[in-house]
């Protein structure tokens, strides 16, 4: 690729947030086949179409391309070990895994959030990938969360909502965001101690709250998406609780505070030994591209993995 480097255009294509499926169908002699992947989209209601990208490379490329179905597997949260499963070579992937044959034979895994049975469509080759696309004969979608992925790491919004429930019983519950843009986090001057903070809602009393969070950011002349869940620190015996947010920004100048290179952090001014610890944590993962969520105090706590 002229002029492009792969390496780091796999890790931007990987700052997009998907969800994780497994592919699934049989070959000639009746043999179930299947891999993970999250190249998977919805394409048309009228007819109802969707499609999954395979790489050239695939051992199964061949299978799939003449395979008259196929079946798209939607994981849940709970669900991260069928992904690994699938995401290896193991001659063992439908032996250690539960599943059924969907109407037109495809294996449709047992405990998936949602299930799509299709007729193959259309095969097109798209450089190193071939989009197969399918054609909805069949799907049924159940409750519960999605597993998630971003980054090169499993995600899982029920973690988040379970562990924001708990905090948000707190006396004080204050909400901040590390913003990120271009390597760089978005500082803003403390009152308090005339040094520089992250941005955050709430203060000493009552609580803060995502909105009031986006408000601040307003305030600030930033534009920002406020993504996944990042620490949970408490304070004074429970009493106060902070939770911080990964975000994006534009990297646009904002009109009070801004941005700082990750690698140039104005220590010397940051007084809050909290956001101290979690910026020092933030730009290690950071370099790493494998985020956690922090839940205890600015001394002692445990980074709990992304996924159930």
């Amino acid at each position: 690729m002229t002029g492009i480097d792969p390496r780091a255009l796999r890790n931007a294509f990987g700052c997009f947030p998907t969800g994780v499926t497994v592919i699934t169908t049989r070959q000639d002699d009746g043999t179930p086949r299947g891999f993970t992947a999250n190249s998977f989209t919805s394409v048309s209601l009228d007819p109802p179409l969707l499609l999954v990208s395979i790489a050239k490379t695939a051992a199964s490329l061949p299978v799939f391309e003449a395979a008259g179905h196929f079946a798209v597997n939607v994981l849940g949260d709970s669900q991260r070990a069928v992904s690994a499963l699938f995401a290896g070579r193991s001659p063992e992937k439908f032996t250690q895994t539960e599943w059924r044959p969907g109407v037109h034979g495809a294996p449709l895994i047992d405990g998936s959030l949602t299930w799509f049975e299709c007729a193959r469509h259309q095969a097109v080759e798209a450089g190193d990938h071939v989009i197969l696309i399918g054609r909805v004969v069949d799907f049924a979608a159940g409750d519960g969360n999605p597993l998630g992925f971003l980054r090169g790491a499993y995600v899982s919004h029920a973690l988040e909502q379970k562990a924001l429930d708990a905090a948000a019983g707190a006396e004080v519950f204050r909400v901040g965001a590390v913003i990120e843009a271009d390597g760089a986090v978005l500082m803003v001057p403390d009152p308090l101690t005339g040094g520089l903070r992250l941005p955050m809602s709430g203060g000493e009393a009552g609580h803060g709250s995502l909105k009031g969070l986006s408000a601040i950011l307003g305030d600030l002349g930033v534009v920002a998406e406020i993504n996944f869940l990042y620490a949970l620190y408490e304070d004074d015996g429970g009493r106060v609780q902070t939770a911080y947010y990964r975000g994006t920004g534009t990297g646009a100048a904002p009109r009070r505070g801004a941005y700082h290179a990750l690698d140039a952090l104005p220590w010397e001014r940051i007084h809050d030994p909290v956001g101290t610890a979690m910026l020092q944590r933030y730009a290690a993962e950071n370099a790493a591209g494998q985020f956690g969520i922090y839940v205890g105090d600015a001394k002692t706590g445990e980074v709990r993995p992304v996924s159930c």
